[in-house]
């Protein structure tokens, strides 16, 4: 069982297909199309800061390792090693890009395929009808109701945000 996480765009109304329709859903999981073709992967995806950054990664491992005079065993295991660390956190950058783009993670599923996880999400998604809001009465000194409140840094229910 994979957790995927889903991103439609920042404006997208729950239980409104449109928003569904241009969402993306991103398996948190290794990647080895990332491990074997590194930044081509991310420039596939359109991932381009994330791929100029594992791009510079991978000249700046070789140039350190040419530097430092490593033998070709040694510089080859270096770069499987970062290979390794680029498949391991690709999801982890797809799911940055997209936050930094405007499409923040709306909602996580957890199934066995990609299919799975796409039913799982849409259902979801088409559920979830806004709460109906009843006005608010006084509760003594207190603006809103006491199930609003919260302590620390627990924040306010999402429709809010």
């Amino acid at each position: 069982m994979r957790t995927y996480t889903l991103h439609p765009e920042r404006d997208a109304l729950a239980g409104e297909t449109h928003g569904l329709e241009r969402a993306h859903l991103v398996p948190d999981t290794f990647s080895w199309a990332a491990f074997a073709f590194g930044p081509l992967w991310f420039f596939l995806h359109r991932l381009w800061l994330a791929g100029l950054g594992v791009l510079v990664l991978l000249v700046a491992t070789a140039g350190a390792g040419h530097f430092l005079g490593l033998s070709p065993v040694a510089g080859f295991v270096v770069a499987l090693l970062v290979a390794t660390l680029v498949g391991l956190e690709a999801s982890s950058l797809r799911r940055w890009t997209y936050t930094r783009t405007g499409r923040p993670v709306r909602d996580a599923v957890i199934a066995a395929s990609p299919e799975e996880a796409e039913m799982k999400a849409a259902a979801r998604w088409l559920e979830i009808s806004a709460p109906a809001r009843t006005t608010h009465a006084s509760y003594g000194s207190v603006a809103v109701p006491p199930s609003d409140l919260a302590i620390g840094m627990f924040p306010f229910s999402e429709g809010r945000r």
